[in-house]
């Protein structure tokens, strides 16, 4: 029996080209694994993923990474907020009064006093501000994945972007591995590195 390569996607990557154009030129078979941000590292390093499409930062230390795409970082606030009367793009000024769910998400903090929000998930935080308690601030492709009629997103132009990379472990770089690196990296069936 075969072994499938086992590839993890964090929440919002959308891995379904790669994994067809694998399935089209592979025999191997291939496992995707949906994986959350918290996890991401800690699932490959511990060998339950051979592969990992993550949202860096990561440790990269023992580690090979290549840089697939940005991501668009946007808030997502209730239908009633002001938010929704605002231009397609706001900037971390419009939001200095907010208050923020999931914070960490987006590396940026307005200067108010922040509630002690509890640990959520994206699609709780974006439940939350639909409910009309704060803004949150996430990648699109997360927005999107949550999208809900009753909360608007705008795009923050000031905040730099997500990025989405391949990561595996140093000692995991075989010829299985590299096959599906050169398929994220447009590779075509008869090209080589």
């Amino acid at each position: 029996m075969i072994t499938p390569l086992r590839v993890g996607f964090v929440t919002g990557a959308t891995p379904d080209k790669w994994a067809r154009h694998w399935r089209e030129r592979h025999r191997e078979p291939l496992e995707l694994v949906p994986v959350t941000e918290s996890e991401q590292e800690h699932l490959l390093r511990g060998g339950s993923l051979d592969m990992c499409l993550v949202r860096l930062p990561i440790d990269r230390d023992g580690m090979h990474c290549v840089r697939l795409y940005d991501e668009v970082p946007v808030v997502v606030a209730g239908r009633e907020h002001l938010l929704a009367a605002a231009d397609p793009e706001v900037t971390t000024a419009d939001l200095a009064d907010e208050q923020l769910v999931m914070p960490h998400a987006s590396g940026w903090r307005p200067d108010v006093e922040q509630l002690d929000w509890p640990e959520m998930t994206p699609r709780e935080a974006i439940e939350t501000v639909a409910a009309g308690t704060g803004v949150v601030v996430v990648p699109m492709s997360v927005a999107r994945l949550f999208q809900r009629k009753d909360v608007v997103t705008r795009v923050v132009a000031d905040l730099e972007p997500s990025t989405i990379a391949l990561a595996w472990r140093v000692e995991r770089d075989d010829e299985t591995t590299q096959a599906f690196v050169g398929i994220t990296r447009g590779r075509g069936a008869n090209s080589s590195r």
